[in-house]
């Protein structure tokens, strides 16, 4: 089945367009976890891109993103347990001290819609908490978001914490918010700094490839 149209569609943020055509894939018998990666998650990929380049602007990219949802919600019954393969594991939150989450919901969006699985620890995130979820998740990745320069060191304290707990090594670590700089990740020991969610995706992807 050429998918093209489906992508485009999911690209466009064409909700219905989208669904019609995943509905008559399904229909039609097609693989769902063909339609998943060479489709829906194609198309995202394509989103990330266009948006990191400045080809897409937030509420474009948001319209994807529930489009390829939407998308997702009619294959997931036809999917059978466990045959989804993620591409990695990451655990996202907001650091302590900090309530923004626009930026982290989007991240979050995003990968998804690349194919990860996502654990979303939410806002004021304590350093512990992250230990955490990395002791009981096993994820490939930590994403840490902050928008205040005042809740940036929370980011040193939580890697300082994952390599005192000893759980460093088995994670990689990326950083991102607005006063978030790619010095202050390499200050703080971090892998990876993204600028935004397009950037965040794309690295998350270099990371897991190349753990």
């Amino acid at each position: 089945m050429d998918l093209s149209a489906l992508s485009e569609a999911v690209i466009q943020g064409n909700i219905e367009k989208a669904k019609e055509l995943t509905q008559q894939a399904v229909d039609a018998g097609e693989d769902p976890q063909i339609l998943l990666d060479q489709g829906l998650i194609m198309a995202m990929d394509t989103v990330g891109e266009n948006f990191a380049k400045g080809l897409l602007f937030v509420p474009q990219m948001l319209r994807s993103a529930k489009t390829m949802q939407e998308c997702l919600a009619i294959l997931q019954p036809h999917f059978q347990a466990g045959s989804v393969t993620s591409k990695g594991k990451i655990v996202l939150g907001t650091v302590k001290g900090d309530l923004h989450d626009i930026g982290k919901n989007l991240v979050a969006m995003m990968l998804e819609g690349a194919g990860f699985t996502v654990v979303d620890l939410g806002v004021d995130v304590a350093p512990e908490a992250f230990v955490k979820a990395v002791s009981e998740e096993h994820p490939n990745i930590v994403g840490m978001s902050a928008l205040l320069s005042t809740t940036m060191p929370s980011m040193a304290d939580t890697v300082r914490a994952l390599s005192e707990a000893g759980l460093r090594e088995a994670v990689q670590i990326m950083i991102g918010g607005a006063p978030v700089t790619a010095q202050y990740a390499e200050e703080i020991g971090a892998d990876r700094y993204a600028p935004d969610a397009g950037s965040a995706v794309i690295k998350a992807k270099k990371l897991v490839a190349s753990a």
